[in-house]
């Protein structure tokens, strides 16, 4: 209808283009002319020229009797067909929300149970959000804090100050701390300045020659583990059995670590093998490279490298094949483990 105007389409055609909107957001000039029309009953067609809109909203229409002559479409009319497809919508959006409802009930009670916080595993990524679980944790701890922390270089002062800030509160609320370190931890200034403020009270501290891998239980309720070297990624763990599980074998550690003021492991025994050399030779035996006894142990690999040189001149080896086979012949590994303090394991 508008468009078979000839001249007067394209000049509507230009305004159009030049003020585009929704007719949520009529123009000026469409709220001015659509009210002229509203009071006069009807408006020249010309007139409206300026705002293409009131066409293409439908808010005005052609006057049968006049082709010059727009006569407006009343508000409630406009409205009704404006609402129309928007509530056909929300009717169609509220009838598929209901089947989706209807489609997951059945799972809703098992998703349920399976997310109950005392059987749930999450994952957790970034250090950020495994700081925050952490710090949830032991907030909530009451009775007994277990960790084993392998010996890392990256201890730094601000790992202290996070470790401080974390544990400080456990020990005056009495709540129990016991923690695990690798033997190299007694040559560590940062660890040993760590242990200096906390070993009061409930606070245990020992060591032991090789740690499986970084583990935090708090209460026997919830366990953290990594599953990545880099640390970036942790399991937090509040299945019962599997908690159980890694309490037993922080246990089976523990009940084989001594105190870390029992003495140094470097002291040589009297055949003149060191603990942390038989350590170093089990693992020589078992086919590790440097790199991989010195993650073990919690030691760089140059003193991984001096220990096993020194390992090598105690049983007179020449090469490293030699000293696999003189470890072996010499049946240093076939003694029971000495106790570092000279005490029987509790």
């Amino acid at each position: 209808m508008f468009r078979t105007l000839g001249g007067g389409d394209l000049v509507a055609n230009q305004t159009k283009a030049a003020h585009p909107h929704a007719v949520t957001e009529l123009c000026d000039e469409g709220t001015r002319l659509y009210a002229v029309a509203l009071r006069l009953g009807r408006i020249a067609r010309e007139d409206v020229e300026s705002a293409p809109c009131l066409m293409e909203f439908a808010l005005v229409h052609p006057d049968p009797d006049d082709a010059a002559w727009l006569c407006p479409v009343p508000p409630s009319v406009a409205l009704a067909q404006r609402l129309h497809p928007i509530e056909q919508d929300i009717t169609e959006r509220r009838r598929q929300s209901i089947k989706l409802a209807d489609a997951f009930e059945p799972f809703m009670a098992l998703g349920a149970q399976s997310a109950t916080s005392e059987h749930s595993i999450t994952v957790l990524e970034g250090g950020d959000r495994i700081n925050t679980a952490l710090n949830l944790a032991t907030t909530q701890c009451q009775t007994e804090m277990l960790t084993v922390q392998p010996s890392d270089d990256r201890f730094s002062e601000r790992s202290l100050t996070q470790g401080l800030e974390r544990d400080k509160p456990l020990i005056e609320r009495g709540v129990r701390i016991r923690t695990l370190y690798q033997h190299t931890a007694r040559h560590s200034p940062q660890k040993l300045a760590y242990v200096a403020q906390l070993a009061i009270g409930k606070a245990e501290y020992r060591t032991i020659d090789e740690v499986v891998e970084r583990l935090i239980v708090c209460d026997e309720t919830v366990a953290f583990i990594p599953t990545r070297d880099d640390q970036q990624v942790a399991l937090e763990i509040r299945n019962p059995g599997l908690v159980r599980y890694l309490i037993k074998v922080f246990e089976f550690m523990w009940s084989r670590s001594v105190p870390l003021s029992a003495g140094a492991p470097y002291e040589p025994a009297p055949g003149g093998i060191t603990d942390i050399q038989y350590s170093i030779a089990k693992l020589l035996v078992e086919g590790h490279v440097d790199e991989a006894i010195a993650r073990r142990l919690g030691m760089n690999v140059r003193t991984c490298r001096a220990h096993i040189a020194k390992l090598a001149t105690a049983l007179g080896s020449g090469s490293r094949a030699q000293l696999g086979f003189l470890i072996a012949q010499s049946g240093i590994l076939e003694q029971e483990h000495r106790n570092l303090a000279g005490e029987t394991h509790p």
